[in-house]
């Protein structure tokens, strides 16, 4: 039945577990529950309709369908056997599987999951004498695995592509963030929504279009153009558009100014393209100049991602050195976010942050920091 509940699993990154578990609180989820870079919760066919549409530091939302304990490969093939794959699968439909171990028997998430796939064809080939089609890209269905020590947890992947890819992005600059990290730092920030927002490093957009679809309200994922719930056998069309309505009928105004600038031109074209496509051009404008050479109005909230690498033509320490610099002269009165994997290099900028996050962006450890920029800071040179 579509109006009972049952348990969901949403996946997010490390560091925002609890700002996704008071996403899920305020979309009405019932007996949420924190884990590592998870969290559980309890919702009706419609609630995971509205999950996928909304929850911004989400990548992914599974619905478990079977656990049980296997203690080597011959007793997790058995027990896939077991489950009635005709409630989820037709033989013309296709399928694919993912897995994820943490497991000293099953330390090869690949393998565990083709032990999956070979489970899943040989229950049709038993019924039917025929099987449904393995489709890496755009399946189905995606089945999911994932195995703690003995426990084995299969589910239903209700989002299809990560719910990172929103579909507003054409184009990107090299090492561009990760659009649900984006969304939790602001989240975590502590940003009122209401007051100007500057990135002035902006790249390829990332952060302020998530600023501007948090401020007024837009449903993170309105532009993807297909989520995995839609191929399931029991995909109710009407109740997804009485959702998606719901959801778009939420929208607020946002009377304040989004901005961002980057000195790199090529960065500037993309992230207007992407503006553009998250139909936002009217509502974040960006400008192609020097971090070093601009100053903001008082009271913005300023938000930013330094490049690295190759788009840095100073060495690391005097870069650091040059953004404290510029921050106490062009940037007072003003509340500061940056998050950077160069931890050491952070001490070069000479101003003490009010406050410390620890995150990770893909495999690298950031950190997260706050500089409240008033006058005077310039007396402030402690780490």
């Amino acid at each position: 039945m579509k109006n009972e509940n049952f348990y969901m699993l949403a996946k997010t990154m490390y560091g925002l577990e609890e700002i996704l578990a008071q996403e899920l609180r305020e979309l009405g989820a019932q007996s949420v529950k924190i884990s590592n870079r998870a969290v559980s919760f309890k919702g009706d066919t419609g609630f995971l309709y509205k999950a996928n549409l909304n929850l911004r530091t989400c990548l992914r939302v599974l619905k478990p369908i079977a656990t049980f304990q296997a203690h080597d490969e011959k007793e997790l093939y058995d027990n896939i056997l077991k489950i009635d794959w005709t409630e989820y699968l037709d033989v013309d439909m296709t399928f694919s599987t993912h897995a994820t171990t943490h497991s000293e028997v099953f330390t090869h998430s690949q393998y565990a999951s083709l032990v999956v796939k070979d489970g899943i064809a040989d229950f049709f080939r038993k019924k039917y004498d025929k099987r449904p089609n393995v489709s890496p890209k755009d399946p189905d269905v995606t089945i999911n695995l994932h195995i703690a020590k003995h426990t084995c947890t299969v589910s239903l992947d209700s989002s299809g592509e990560s719910l990172h890819k929103r579909g507003y992005k054409s184009n990107t600059i090299i090492a561009p963030m990760n659009e649900v990290l984006a969304a939790g730092l602001i989240l975590l920030s502590g940003w009122n929504q209401k007051s100007n927002f500057h990135d002035p490093m902006c790249g390829s957009g990332t952060i302020i279009i998530e600023a501007a679809l948090i401020a007024n309200n837009i449903p993170v994922n309105i532009f993807r153009e297909k989520f995995g719930f839609e191929s399931w056998k029991d995909f109710d069309s009407d109740l997804f558009d009485i959702i998606r309505d719901a959801s778009l009928n939420k929208e607020k105004e946002f009377t304040g100014k989004i901005t961002g600038g980057d000195n790199f031109q090529k960065a500037v074209r993309i992230s207007r393209e992407n503006i553009e496509n998250a139909l936002m051009f009217d509502n974040i404008k960006v400008k192609n100049e020097d971090f070093f050479d601009t100053e903001i109005e008082p009271n913005t909230f300023v938000m930013f991602n330094p490049p690295y690498g190759e788009r840095i033509e100073l060495g690391m320490n005097e870069f650091y050195e040059k953004v404290g610099s510029s921050l106490k002269q062009n940037y007072e009165e003003s509340i500061v976010w940056l998050i950077s994997s160069d931890i050491e290099n952070l001490k070069m900028i000479g101003l003490k942050p009010s406050e410390k996050i620890k995150v990770m962006n893909g495999n690298l450890e950031c950190s997260f920091r706050k500089f409240e920029v008033y006058h005077g800071s310039k007396k402030l040179s402690k780490n």
